[in-house]
Parts: structure tokens; sequence; C-alpha cells
């Protein structure tokens, strides 16, 4: 009997896993209506003052969602005085809730993302294992290795759907004359 061989495994294609990317900090929302009068009125002075007793060290190194669940008017430097609290707490601050965190991490890691390991090489982005994964991390993986990868995949190595391939300059066609062909002579349009 013949051995198998693992053709994917000899090959030099390289798997992407944007699931590694998450630094698997936990997530905390932030309803800023809990230091609203009523849930529904920013007064100044009874809205720092809930901000100046809260326990801030409990966000420590978490990623952080800031938003409102109700219909409250709620000035800009409201959010800005949490997020100041929460500087050298927690490990990033974003508006909105937890869909946003994931996103908004996914965008800044993506684009501080060394590429060059990708240079050349075809490369397959994993897909369909992760709930975690944003869909827009996976449109700046898309456009960030096409600047840098040979040929781009999605789906494992075993069975990816082809995406895209750089063109090779080399397979471009001369420009070609045909030989012992005349060009007809055909008369002009209007005469």
């Amino acid at each position: 009997m013949e051995d198998l061989e693992n053709r994917v495994q000899q090959s030099d294609i390289t798997t992407f896993n944007l699931e590694n990317l998450w630094d698997d900090r936990s997530i905390s929302e932030i309803d800023i209506a809990d230091f609203l009068v009523e849930g529904l009125m920013l007064k100044e002075k009874p809205f720092r003052e809930a901000v100046k007793e809260h326990d801030w060290s409990q966000y420590d190194d978490h990623h952080v969602a800031l938003f409102c669940s109700t219909d409250a008017i709620v000035p800009t430097w409201g959010y800005m005085l949490i997020a100041s609290k929460l500087e050298d707490v927690a490990a990033s601050i974003t508006f909105g809730d937890e869909q946003d965190v994931v996103q908004d991490y996914y965008v800044r890691v993506l684009e501080d993302f060394d590429w060059s390991a990708f240079e050349d090489i075809p490369v397959v982005v994993k897909g369909c294992a992760s709930d975690l994964v944003p869909n827009n991390a996976y449109l700046i993986a898309t456009q960030k290795l096409q600047q840098h990868a040979r040929k781009l995949m999605y789906g494992e190595p075993c069975s990816s759907v082809p995406l895209w391939r750089r063109p090779k300059e080399d397979n471009e066609k001369p420009d070609a004359k045909a030989v012992g062909v005349t060009k007809p002579d055909l008369p002009s349009p209007g005469s």
C-alpha cells in the first residue's frame, strides 16, 4: 500500500487566523444612564459625584464599552469624563457595546500589524470557526494581504475558496504579429 502524501502540508501556504489576534482580555460594558438623575438627565454636580464615587478599579485591564441605554441627551463631556477615569485602568475604551469593542480592537490591531511575514506567499485566511472575529476584520485583512501576499484564499488550506491572485508580470503576452496575413482592403464607411 502506498503512503498518502499530504500536499497541503508540503505546500508553502500560510494560514492567517484572525482569532489568534484577540488578546483574551475581558470586556465590560458601562451604562452611563446609571450616573444620570433617574437615568435620563445629566445634572453636572450629581453626575460628577457619581463618577468620583464609582469603583473604576473593577475595569482593570478590561476592554470597556461605554453607552447609554436610555434616550437621555448626554453631552459629549460626560463620556469624556468617564473615559478620563478609565485612562490608566482599562486596556481600551470604546463608545458602544461589546461588538463595537471587538470591532474597534480588530481595526487597531490590523492597522498596526506587521504584514511583511506574508510577502509573496499564498495565504489562507482561516474562517468559519469563530463568532468572535467581526466581518470588517476580514475585509481589512484582505486589503492588507493584497499588498503583500502572492495569493489569497479563505477557509482551510485543504478546502479553501480562492479570492485573489497577484497577476504575473512575466505572463504578459508580447505584441504578436501574424506572419503571412495581410489586412483586407475594405471600403471605408460612407463610400
